[in-house]
C-alpha cells in the first residue's frame, strides 16, 4: 500500500491485515510519522510528538502478531493520539497554557490507562485552545492548528488537533472531550466522526469535571467500526470517578440498518439561523436516511434563545470564577479568551446559576416529548462553520451563534454523534448530529452507518497544501 493509502486505513482493516500479516504496526505507524513531517508545518495539529517510544511500541506489537497473535489486545498496534488534556505519564499536560507544564505526569488518566491496556501505539499529544474553552485551536504556547480541507478556517476546538490528525492522515484515533462541543465541533469542521457519549459513561480523572455534568470524554476516528471499537475500550465504571455507571457496554462494529426507524429533522432547535449549504447537507442527509427505509419527519422544537442564556449562567458561573483565581496576576501569560471567559463569569449571579436548571427542565421535557413519537433526532452539527483559523477574542459568543452542540451538553444523558454530511462552499466539510435517548449509544451508531454508506466519508481525502501561513500576532506575544 502507498503511504497516503497506510495514513487513511482504518483501525478496522489495520487489525485484520496485522492478523493476516499482511501490514504490520511499524509500517503503518512510520507511514503516519513520514506525513507528520510533510504537513505538520501547515496543520500543526501536535504540541508534542513521542516516535521513539511508539516505535519501541509498534516493534512490541509486531512482534505479538509474529509470535503470538493470541495474546493480541483488541487494538494492539493502531496508531493512537491523546488529546492536551489526558495525562500520560512521563508527558506534560499543559493544557495549552503558559501557566502549566513544569511537572511531569505521573500518571495516566482513566482514558489512557484503557487505551494502553487495549492495545494502542500512542505517538503523539493533540493540540487545544487554552483550558480548552474555544471552539477555536490557537494558544500562545503552541500557535494556530489550521484546518486540512482549507488552512484559513479553523479546525474548531477544544479537541481540534485531534479532528485535524484525523483528517490530515497522521493517526487512526484520537482522544477528545466535550463540555460544549468540543469533540463534535472538530468532528464537523474536519470531516470526521465525533462520539460524545452518555453522561458517566467515559471516566474522567478530575473531580471537578467528572461531577460537572456537561462534561464528557470520548472518541474521535474516520469510520463508525473505528468509534465502536474505540470506544468499547474505553467506557465502564472506574474508581475515581464516582458518575461513571455501570455496567460497562459493548457497541457492534457493524450496526444494524435503519430500515424501518422513526428519525425526527430539526434544522434549528427552533433557534439558529443555519447557513444555506448548512441546510442543504442536513436536509440530503436526512433524504439519505429515507432511502435506506427510515421514517424521517421535520420537527418544531419550541426551543428559543434562552437556552443560550442559560448554558452560559450553568457553564461560565463555575468555570469562569475558577480561571480568575488561576490566572490572577499573570493575564500577560494567559490567551485573551480566556480572560473574557474569566470576565464573563463576574455578571452572573448565583441566582442566574440556578435558574438555568429552570431551563434544563423545559428542554428535558421537550425533548422527551419528540422520544415518545421518534427513536432519534438529528440536526447539524455547526449552524455555519465559517470560522477564521485564529479564532476571535470572545468565542462563546460565536458558540453560542453557531455551535448547535451545547444544548445536549446540557441535556447530557444523551448520548450525540456527530458524522460528515456533506462540504461548505469554501470547501471545509459540514456535519450532522444524531441526539439518541439516554444512554442508547447503539441507537446513534446505527444511524451514523447509514450515513456512511451513503457518502462514503472514509474516502475523503484533503489536498493539504504545503505552505505555511503567516503567523497571526496573537501566536508570537509573550512566548
Amino acid at each position: 500500500m502507498h503511504d497516503e493509502d497506510l495514513c487513511y486505513i482504518s483501525a478496522t482493516e489495520a487489525l485484520t491485515r496485522f492478523r493476516n500479516k499482511e501490514l504490520s504496526p511499524v509500517e503503518l505507524l512510520e507511514a503516519q510519522l513520514r506525513r507528520a513531517k510533510r504537513v505538520e508545518p501547515t496543520v500543526n495539529a501536535f504540541c508534542s510528538m513521542r516516535s521513539d517510544a511508539a516505535l519501541i511500541a509498534a516493534k512490541e506489537a509486531e512482534k505479538i502478531y509474529s509470535t503470538t497473535p493470541q495474546l493480541a489486545k483488541p487494538l494492539t498496534g493502531i496508531p493512537t493520539v491523546l488529546k492536551n488534556e489526558h495525562r500520560l505519564i512521563g508527558e506534560h499536560t499543559d493544557q495549552g497554557s503558559l501557566l502549566f507544564g513544569a511537572e511531569v505526569d505521573s500518571e495516566n488518566a482513566p482514558i489512557t490507562q484503557r487505551l494502553l491496556d487495549a492495545g494502542t501505539v500512542i505517538h503523539a499529544r493533540t493540540n487545544v485552545p487554552e483550558f480548552f474553552v474555544a471552539m477555536f485551536t490557537r494558544s500562545k504556547r503552541y500557535g494556530v492548528s489550521r484546518n486540512p480541507w482549507n488552512p484559513a478556517y479553523t479546525t474548531g476546538g477544544s479537541s481540534g488537533g485531534s479532528g485535524a490528525a484525523l483528517a490530515a492522515g497522521l493517526t487512526t484515533l484520537a482522544s477528545g472531550s466535550d463540555i460544549g462541543g468540543s469533540i463534535r465541533v472538530p468532528a464537523a469542521y474536519c470531516g470526521v466522526v465525533g462520539l460524545k457519549p452518555s453522561y458517566g459513561r467515559v471516566p474522567e480523572s478530575s473531580m471537578f469535571f467528572a461531577m460537572n455534568h456537561h462534561n464528557h470524554n470520548g472518541v474521535l476516528t474516520r469510520t463508525i467500526s473505528d468509534c465502536a471499537l474505540m470506544f468499547n475500550a474505553v467506557n465502564g465504571p472506574h474508581r475515581v470517578d464516582p458518575t461513571t455507571i455501570k455496567p460497562r457496554i459493548e457497541l457492534s462494529p457493524i450496526p444494524s440498518s435503519v430500515r424501518g426507524m422513526r428519525i425526527a429533522l430539526s434544522i434549528d432547535l427552533g433557534y439558529f439561523k443555519v447557513a444555506p449549504d448548512v441546510e442543504r447537507n442536513t436536509r440530503l442527509a436526512a433524504q439519505h436516511l429515507r432511502d435506506q427505509g427510515a421514517h424521517v419527519e421535520e420537527i418544531n422544537l419550541p426551543w428559543s434563545a434562552d437556552v443560550r442564556t442559560a448554558f452560559t449562567h450553568a457553564l461560565v458561573y463555575p468555570l469562569g470564577h475558577s480561571l480568575l483565581k488561576l490566572i490572577d496576576g499573570q493575564e500577560d501569560k494567559v490567551n485573551d479568551y480566556v480572560i473574557a471567559m474569566a470576565h464573563m463569569s463576574e455578571s452572573i449571579t448565583l441566582d442566574d446559576y440556578l435558574a438555568s436548571f429552570d431551563m434544563l427542565t423545559s428542554m428535558h421535557n421537550s425533548m422527551q416529548d419528540v422520544f415518545e413519537s421518534f427513536d432519534a433526532m438529528i440536526c447539524p452539527t455547526l449552524a455555519d462553520n465559517r470560522w477564521p483559523a485564529e479564532g476571535t477574542e470572545s468565542p462563546h459568543y460565536d458558540l453560542m451563534q453557531k455551535g448547535m452542540t451545547y444544548p445536549f451538553n446540557m441535556l447530557s444523558r444523551h448520548p450525540v454523534l456527530s458524522v460528515p454530511s456533506g462540504f461548505a462552499m469554501h470547501g471545509v466539510p459540514t456535519g450532522l448530529q444524531i441526539i439518541g435517548p439516554t444512554y442508547e449509544e447503539d441507537t446513534v451508531m446505527r444511524i451514523g452507518a447509514a450515513m456512511e454508506r451513503a457518502i462514503n466519508w472514509p474516502a475523503w481525502r484533503p489536498q493539504i497544501p504545503e505552505f505555511i501561513p503567516a503567523p497571526h500576532p496573537l501566536e508570537t506575544e509573550n512566548q
